[in-house]
């Protein structure tokens, strides 16, 4: 039985990936909290995949409590496209940060993964016990070997070291500094971002990718850094636990949700020749409803406030050039 040690506002608390989409929604919450040694490192500052830069970096800042949500992530067109760096990146992250947690004695790690590591034709809702029960959806499957190996990384730690290392799975996220980048995006803000190009265009249609039948789950980035503090706090199991709402609907009625908020006027046409994707994914979140914990942002108004974030950032909000890359899933 590995001992559970808590935080408190004078821990030194590393965030690995704080400037993705999760990683910013940890740092906001962290900050309101009134913890005072928060650390980060810049991809400039750290390459997480270098194995020597980051135990040297933990040699130096010697961190207590480590959020590990940096990762290279994107939606079907960047998993199709470069399965290679989806693979050995985030493979390279994972495992360089959780040895050197171990190495110098990190007291908890929680290590953040994603619904895709279930299989593509999974029972419904998704329960954690069905991970690895059957294949996985060709579309991200290399993103999701990675993250299937981060949690088998952190069960074997805690295993063989005694190390206590979490894990943590979300269903598909969106908010604040998330990726509207067409070319790399996930399905709500590349939603998000065709009806605002719609708009300003004054289009009669937007286009949707797929026949808009599979069905889909969102969290708020805000209510997953909630349940990240939470869990870094009550939750002491090696066995992953699902991050979610317990409530998903057709890419079909998100994409009239997004239209209505962004451009009510526009027509939607679904393109049948694009991948849809797995069919459904939708999470058991029983276990985590049981320890105490559900979300508060409801999906219409999550994306009523996350097109106000866009239009209010348009130098970060509509970069063509956003990468996918140390962010979070």
């Amino acid at each position: 039985m590995v001992a559970m040690e808590r935080m408190n506002r004078s821990s030194r608390i590393f965030v690995a990936g704080h400037r993705g989409l999760v990683g910013s929604a940890i740092m906001r919450r962290l900050n309101a909290e009134g913890y005072a040694h928060v650390l980060t490192a810049t991809r400039e500052q750290l390459d997480l995949r270098d194995q020597a830069a980051v135990n040297y970096w933990f040699k130096a800042n010697q961190p207590e409590f480590v959020l590990l949500v940096a990762g290279t992530v994107g939606g079907i067109l960047a998993n199709s496209t470069r399965p290679a760096e989806f693979l050995y990146d985030n493979m390279m992250i994972h495992a360089t940060t959780v040895h050197a947690a171990h190495l110098f004695k990190v007291k908890r790690l929680l290590y953040l993964g994603s619904s895709c590591i279930y299989p593509r034709d999974c029972p419904q809702p998704m329960r954690e016990e069905y991970l690895l029960s059957g294949p996985l959806e060709s579309t991200n499957a290399p993103y999701a070997l990675a993250k299937i190996a981060g949690i088998k990384l952190c069960e074997s730690y805690r295993t063989q070291f005694g190390c206590d290392f979490i894990s943590a799975m979300p269903t598909n996220l969106y908010g604040p500094h998330d990726n509207f980048d067409l070319t790399s995006s996930h399905v709500l803000p590349a939603l998000i971002r065709k009806f605002h190009d719609a708009r300003s265009a004054q289009s009669a249609n937007v286009e949707i990718w797929g026949s808009g039948t599979p069905r889909r789950e969102f969290l708020h980035v805000d209510d997953l850094a909630d349940a990240c503090l939470f869990l870094m706090n009550r939750y002491d199991e090696s066995t992953h636990i699902n991050v979610g709402t317990g409530h998903d609907l057709s890419i079909r009625e998100l994409a009239e949700t997004v239209r209505d908020i962004v451009y009510p006027e526009a027509g939607l046409v679904f393109d049948s020749t694009k991948p849809d994707g797995t069919p459904r994914k939708l999470l058991d979140v029983s276990r985590l409803h049981r320890l105490g914990w559900r979300h508060q942002t409801e999906l219409v108004d999550g994306i009523r406030t996350t097109y106000r974030w866009f239009l209010e950032h348009p130098r970060e909000g509509h970069n063509a050039d956003t990468p996918g890359v140390v962010t979070a899933h």
